[in-house]
């Protein structure tokens, strides 16, 4: 693990090199309540990289992991937070690479691919679609994420999406303050990322996500954009599924046809 000081904040990041040669640059960018440990290295991300001879870095967004966590929603503005994975590419050096992002990550990830066009040569958008488009707030109307995560305790949560996000924070030993105010954070949403996209960029969500919605919708607002659906997988399952890390491969590696096309 290190650090690297980011407008004001210490923001803690791996950085894998493979053994031999190097076929590309990945930064993985995380979701909300996850962590680059839970969602990239336990879930053998890491380890697919190195296989395919990737470098690949990996950060904890503010508020996240091992990272430091404000807890005044003033700090986690999104245009702010999109611009930390470009100050961890310049304080690397990086030059052209390939952003891969997970639901909120993503929204960063696309973010950073339409402020930086030079700098992203792929895209991979996970875990967002139609319902993406949406401003509005996750729930029932009757609390929001930061009274979710302000709560005394997830029994206190009747609805089942926000308790399901309380319950993974508190798995993960999150600071809950932090991610109360992570969830207040304002700034432009995907809609606006999506017309000023230029990198060749995926679309990937599971087919029970209800989060996300249909990846298609997204991928019909984005030149030359490919959308996969992920069967039977939801949100939090879609992550680990062997068949996203193969269309992410696939992707990265140039296909000339969709990959679940008989």
């Amino acid at each position: 693990m290190a650090r690297f000081a980011c407008a004001g904040l210490q923001l803690a990041y791996d950085d894998i090199r493979p053994a031999a040669g190097e076929a590309g640059t990945a930064i993985l960018v995380h979701g909300f309540a996850a962590n680059r440990a839970e969602t990239w290295r336990r879930l053998s991300w890491y380890a697919a990289f190195e296989r395919k001879g990737w470098r690949v870095i990996a950060l904890d967004l503010r508020g996240h992991g091992e990272s430091d966590k404000p807890h005044e929603p003033a700090a986690y503005d999104r245009a702010e937070m999109a611009a930390d994975i470009i100050r961890l590419a310049d304080h690397l050096g990086l030059g052209r690479l390939a952003l891969v992002g997970y639901s909120m990550g993503a929204h960063l990830a696309a973010a950073t691919a339409a402020d930086h066009p030079s700098r992203v040569e792929h895209l991979v958008l996970g875990g967002v679609g139609a319902r993406s488009l949406e401003r509005r707030p996750l729930g029932d109307g009757q609390m929001t994420m930061a009274q979710a995560m302000r709560a005394a305790t997830a029994e206190d949560i009747a609805e089942p999406t926000l308790k399901g996000f309380r319950l993974f924070a508190d798995e993960q030993g999150a600071d809950r303050l932090a991610l109360a105010a992570c969830s207040e954070g304002q700034g432009p949403g995907l809609a606006e990322s999506l017309d000023r996209l230029a990198a060749p960029t995926l679309i990937v969500a599971g087919a029970r996500d209800e989060l996300a919605g249909d990846p298609q919708t997204l991928a019909d607002r984005v030149s030359g954009a490919r959308a996969v659906t992920i069967p039977g997988c939801d949100h939090f399952s879609t992550t680990p599924h062997a068949l996203f890390k193969a269309a992410v491969f696939d992707f990265l590696e140039g296909w000339e046809e969709d990959p679940w096309e008989p």
